[in-house]
């Protein structure tokens, strides 16, 4: 079974060791410096610069449109021979959004409450960017219902680097 895995920056490469990925998305602001694990080629990296943010800051990349654009289409051409590894700075807002919207998108018949209630079960401290998850709400026609799941979840426990967790997705 295929499955998505979430961790923070500091665990990338252990863990695509760990779980055998080929595949990686980074969610980061974007002058931070990410050192592509060795078993991920560069094709197989999707780096998207944006801030952990939900309204505009000067300075700082508010997620947008484009982002989860880009995020779907590497979600929907990864093969799933291996797992798929998402990771943000500390594994709590960015990336657990994006392993969600993902999870979204490749099984559209997944009841998205459910979906964020396991994703609160394997991580105490996941507190998905909801902005993010409102561009993907509209974007794949979930008619609120993605935005309204991770709300009924919830903010996740204080953390600096948030618990690893993985979903499948078939």
């Amino acid at each position: 079974m295929s499955s998505i895995h979430v961790c923070a920056l500091s665990r990338i490469s252990e863990t695509a060791e760990a779980i055998g990925a080929t595949s990686l998305v980074t969610l980061i602001n974007v002058n931070t410096k990410v050192e592509r694990p060795a078993c991920i080629t560069p094709e197989n990296h999707l780096f998207i610069g944006m801030s952990d943010i939900t309204t505009h800051q000067d300075g700082h990349i508010l997620p947008a449109e484009t982002h989860v654009e880009q995020l779907l289409d590497f979600a929907r051409s990864w093969d799933r021979r291996a797992p798929l590894l998402i990771h943000c700075y500390a594994g709590v807002s960015r990336s657990t959004a994006a392993a969600f919207i993902a999870a979204c998108a490749l099984k559209p018949e997944r009841d998205e409450s459910e979906l964020a209630e396991l994703i609160r079960q394997r991580s105490p401290t996941a507190t998905p960017n909801a902005k993010l998850i409102e561009i993907a709400d509209q974007i794949l026609g979930r008619r609120g219902r993605m935005s309204a799941a991770i709300d009924a979840i919830g903010r996740g426990s204080d953390c600096f680097e948030g618990v690893p967790f993985s979903l499948e997705v078939g």
